[in-house]
């Protein structure tokens, strides 16, 4: 069974940035296309960004794009996934959570292409 374990939120300031990881284990990460998700009080959960398998093709929510990049390591030697988010709003406060899909190919945009999901780490920015 795949394990996800999502680290680097955090408080900053709106302008600030952050970096989150998803660490895979128990599975074949090489064969997974990954995405993060968020969750705000209140809200429904929202695409943020998707990765291929092979890392060259993404997706980006409209309010991200330009701001966060995803990536994943090319030689998947650390079987990890990362978020890098600039130039971060008080509207991106919320839970992310990283996911994987056993679909093949990717990136994939909704929720239901996805297995299982992380517990989510909390990112707070402030104005």
């Amino acid at each position: 069974q795949v394990q996800l374990t999502e680290t680097g939120g955090g408080a900053v300031k709106a302008g600030g940035s952050l970096r989150l990881s998803c660490s895979a284990s128990g599975g074949a990460f090489r064969r997974y296309a990954m995405a993060w998700f968020r969750q705000a009080p209140g809200k429904e959960r929202e695409i943020v960004a998707a990765i291929s398998i092979s890392g060259d093709d993404t997706y980006y929510g409209k309010s991200v794009k330009g701001r966060f990049t995803i990536s994943r390591d090319r030689d998947n030697a650390k079987d990890t996934v990362y978020l890098q988010m600039n130039s971060l709003k008080p509207e991106d406060t919320a839970v992310y959570s990283c996911t994987y899909s056993t679909l093949g190919g990717g990136p994939y945009v909704l929720p239901r292409s996805y297995d299982e999901w992380g517990q989510g780490t909390q990112v707070t920015v402030s104005s």
